[in-house]
């Protein structure tokens, strides 16, 4: 992640949010809608606590802006905010948002043991397109 700069799009996803100190993406694997990770852009860390003060509150104030955006357009039920690094050790976040047609309520989200499909690319555009213009 520290060496792929700040592109516009990703094998996994398409950017919507440049901030301050982040980056998010919508992802391409059709795996929940709105499904976001959020990419820290500063310095190489691989944890929250590695931040200074300063940092992490730009860092987690770019996070929840990030779910707002998602919250007003997609009205989810509830977001869940993962931070894991267990793969790819570099501060990120995923957002999931969650919905009143969950697989698998009161659980963390069921994720796919398998490399899923993408989402249907008109989608995809579609939602980058309104968060962007929810976030400018």
């Amino acid at each position: 992640m520290c060496r792929q700069g700040r592109p516009d799009e990703t094998r996994w996803g398409v950017r919507f949010f440049a901030g301050r100190v982040s980056d998010a993406y919508l992802q391409r694997a059709n795996i929940q809608r709105g499904y976001t990770v959020v990419v820290w852009r500063g310095r190489h860390v691989a944890e929250p606590t590695e931040l200074s003060p300063t940092d992490a509150s730009a860092y987690w104030l770019e996070v929840l802006r990030v779910a707002q955006a998602l919250e007003t357009q997609l009205k989810p039920v509830k977001m869940n905010y993962n931070v894991l690094g267990n793969s790819l050790p570099h501060l990120h976040t995923h957002l999931i948002p969650r919905y009143a047609d969950d697989p698998r309520p009161s659980w963390p989200f069921p994720f796919p043991d398998h490399e899923p499909l993408s989402i249907d690319a008109a989608v995809l555009q579609a939602d980058a397109e309104g968060l962007r213009t929810l976030l400018t």
